[in-house]
């Protein structure tokens, strides 16, 4: 961890006493390397579980098959960009629907914003893709080294055929944790078995090969080398959560009102006029991101809380109470701390209150929208030029392009009505239809069909307006479009 170092302006520079100026590096203190501890309790086992379970969902969803027609790639959840669709299980998205994809980031937004204003930075201890996937290499780092005495001691011993092996080991595992998790990411872009198939032929697109290279080197470095820095230097959550909380929000906390004054204790002392904290600094060797949670606030702490099953299992040692360290507010910790009674915890406040009566309200305008959400759309494009054609016996005719979407999988039989002022006459190009008032057009599933259409009209009124009705023959889903039709001007 980078820490500032205190300069004093007033001494004397050696410089000016003849020896060599000072050196920059001085300024901020070198990295050191943390050793995280493991710890036993039910915070360690909640995060056993939560990463076994977010690991499990990213890199099984791919393989988690949904049918949806020929033609289409029977995959749950699927980007692809060669259709331009999006697909989550029942749900089907095109470019067009890209608002409910903005508000579903809305949501998730709004969801940690209110996660966070009760708990903290509990996104970050558990379920943040850096914290998951540190927490894995470390676990594989203590299979090939040990634990925290055990690595100190092998980094600090001479390189040997043992030490070699340890370090060549790990490392070989983190690269394939690191490809496994490059290669899961091109998964929900590409059909799963397809792309896993033609992969080690050189069949894949060029596109999966980049993309699986550069997220196999990010979660090598990122989860393996980088670690706290991640957390400290690149994201921008830390600095933005202290927005979002309040002396309400619960926070893994150091209650100071128990353990100071802390220092070390004999057993045949007594517990009169000192706290609870024995100054054992177990809570710093679990810390992952090797802070002392016992200085208060820190921007660093991710609120894993591994500190508090650490100190927990320190109390059941010396016999005193659980909750030295622990999920509390900073109001009730202060109350205590005055000899007052911590007022009762408040989850219903303004904040908490906003958020979820925001996201209550996007998330039924989603579903509604989801639930309304029409499987037929179309678009009517007039010709710019020439904007008409005056034709020989004197009607005027113009030119349109009509693009129907069927978001439906299966195959599509539309009606094409198409009304506007006296003596309208249309032509498809390419379909013979004797001038019928309406028209059967085929759209192929999850297709985007485009037909060329001209109408000519009796030159009568100036620029008068036409309506476009195209209507589902089986389910009667219609829609409508209005277009202008331009002629000479009288």
């Amino acid at each position: 961890m980078a820490s500032s170092t205190l300069i004093d302006k007033t001494a004397t520079l050696p410089a000016q006493q003849g020896g060599e100026p000072p050196r920059h590096e001085d300024l901020y203190a070198k990295r050191k390397q943390i050793y995280p501890k493991l710890a036993h309790g039910k915070f360690r086992m909640v995060k056993w579980l939560v990463m076994a379970a977010t690991l499990g969902v990213y890199y099984g969803l791919p393989w988690v098959r949904w049918n949806r027609g020929e033609g289409v790639p029977d995959q749950a959840v699927l980007a692809d960009f060669a259709s331009e669709k999006f697909y989550f299980f029942f749900i089907e998205l095109w470019p067009q629907d890209i608002h409910f994809m903005a508000g579903g980031l809305i949501l998730a937004a709004l969801l940690l914003f209110l996660v966070t204003s009760l708990l903290g930075r509990v996104w970050c201890g558990y379920t943040c893709p850096q914290t998951v996937w540190t927490d894995l290499y470390i676990w594989v780092e203590r299979a090939f080294e040990g634990d925290r005495a055990a690595r100190m001691r092998l980094d600090k011993a001479p390189w040997s055929v043992n030490k070699l092996s340890r370090k060549l080991g790990k490392h070989a595992v983190w690269l394939i944790i690191a490809f496994w998790t490059g290669g899961a990411f091109i998964l929900y872009w590409h059909d799963a078995p397809t792309v896993a198939a033609g992969w080690f032929k050189g069949e894949a697109p060029l596109t999966a090969y980049w993309f699986a290279g550069i997220l196999t080197l990010t979660t090598y470095f990122l989860a393996g080398t980088m670690r706290e820095q991640v957390c400290t230097y690149m994201c921008p959550w830390p600095r933005i959560q202290g927005a979002l909380t309040d002396e309400q929000a619960l926070n893994v906390t150091y209650r100071y009102d128990r353990g100071e004054p802390r220092g070390p204790k004999r057993k045949s002392e007594s517990w009169d006029e000192r706290g609870d904290c024995i100054d054992c600094d177990q809570c710093v060797q679990v810390c992952p991101m090797g802070i002392d949670i016992r200085d208060g606030e820190q921007l660093e702490c991710i609120h894993c809380a591994l500190c508090i099953d650490a100190c927990d299992e320190m109390m059941v040692k010396i016999g005193r109470p659980k909750g030295l360290i622990a999920y509390d507010t900073q109001i009730a910790v202060a109350a205590r701390n005055e000899g007052c009674t911590p007022p009762k915890h408040k989850i219903i406040r303004a904040r908490t209150l906003l958020y979820a009566v925001v996201m209550s309200v996007i998330g039924v305008l989603m579903v509604w929208g989801l639930a309304t959400k029409s499987t037929l759309e179309t678009n009517v494009l007039k010709d710019r030029s020439p904007p008409y054609v005056m034709l020989s016996d004197g009607r005027i005719q113009n030119g349109y392009t009509l693009k129907l979407v069927n978001k439906a999988s299966e195959p599509r039989t539309m009606l094409l009505d198409i009304a506007g002022p006296g003596g309208l006459s249309f032509k498809v190009i390419g379909m013979d239809h004797e001038g019928s008032e309406t028209l059967e057009l085929p759209v192929e599933g999850f297709g985007v069909d485009r037909y060329r259409i001209l109408v000519a009209a009796e030159a009568g009124a100036p620029r008068p307006q036409i309506t476009f009705t195209v209507t589902d023959a089986e389910t009667g889903e219609a829609d409508v479009n209005m277009s202008s039709f331009r002629g000479a001007e009288q």
